[in-house]
């Protein structure tokens, strides 16, 4: 029997109200035909208004999920999301360095859409110095960024600044997204391939309150594009691409920052810009 359909794998934290975490990974990678597998690092209790709590797993059954996966299933891409705090972090980085999963896409959960913390701030130098050395992307909003880099990030060119830091610390390729700017026009992504390439994306500001899940969604559609075979560039565009359907294409569910619309439907990529 063939073991051949591609898969990925998410690390990360649950979310109840299905909008954010391993809920909206699994959700992407499915639309994108991707089989989707796991390795839960928290449980929290969550809706649109925020996270009510939180429950780290032990690290010996997050060291049990991996080898199970690895004991069975061709994982062709990985991708971290919330992990919680350092013990979580580190088990974590000992099974990717255990297991071959694939290119490993590191999005640095730190906040929630509401402001619940989802990293506690002595793993935030873990994740810097032991998880980033391993990662293929990492795709950090500003706030992360500024807390990976240690520099305050107000301007493009210091986008770029950030960018360039973050690739010195381990990690391969960037993505640093723009979203938090108040630009009432548009929201530009600068992007530092391996190669030293770079560019930049854009896409159109929709007027809405539902954005609860982009930062996982965007690497969750990566992951899924990688473990396809596509290229990083393809797959980081494709990522773009898609985020961007699921908040123009939106539903209303909720009462806080509702979810993404992840039926959301794309055509092609083409997002990069200049």
């Amino acid at each position: 029997m063939t073991n051949d359909f591609p898969q990925a794998l998410t690390i990360a934290g649950t979310d109840s109200g299905g909008g954010a975490g391993i809920a909206a990974d699994f959700k992407t990678m499915q639309m994108r035909h991707v089989f989707a597998t796991m390795v839960v690092v928290a449980v929290t209790a969550q809706n649109t208004l925020g996270v009510q709590d939180a429950f780290p797993i032990p690290p010996k059954m997050i060291d049990e999920q991996f080898a199970s996966l690895a004991a069975d299933l061709n994982i062709r891409a990985c991708k971290t999301g919330m992990l919680a705090d350092v013990p979580r972090v580190k088990a974590v980085v000992a099974n990717l360095k255990k297991y071959d999963l694939g290119p490993l896409t590191v999005d640095p959960v730190m906040i929630a859409k509401g402001g619940a913390k989802l990293l506690s701030d002595d793993a935030i130098a873990v994740v810097r110095d032991e998880l980033l050395p391993l990662a293929d992307l990492v795709t950090p909003n500003l706030p992360e960024a500024e807390e990976l880099t240690g520099m305050k990030i107000e301007t493009e060119d210091e986008m770029v600044t950030a960018g360039k830091k973050l690739q010195s610390l381990g990690a391969k390729n960037v993505l640093v997204k723009g979203g938090h700017f108040h630009d009432a026009n548009a929201a530009n992504d600068f992007v530092l391939l391996a190669s030293g390439e770079d560019f930049w994306m854009t896409s159109p500001r929709v007027a809405t309150h539902n954005t609860h899940g982009t930062g996982d969604t965007i690497s969750a559609c990566i992951t899924a594009e990688l473990a396809k075979g596509h290229t990083m560039e393809e797959a980081i565009q494709t990522g773009k691409d898609y985020v961007e359907a699921t908040i123009r294409d939106g539903i209303n569910v909720g009462h806080g920052h509702g979810p993404l619309n992840h039926w959301a439907q794309i055509k092609s990529c083409g997002n990069k810009s200049r």
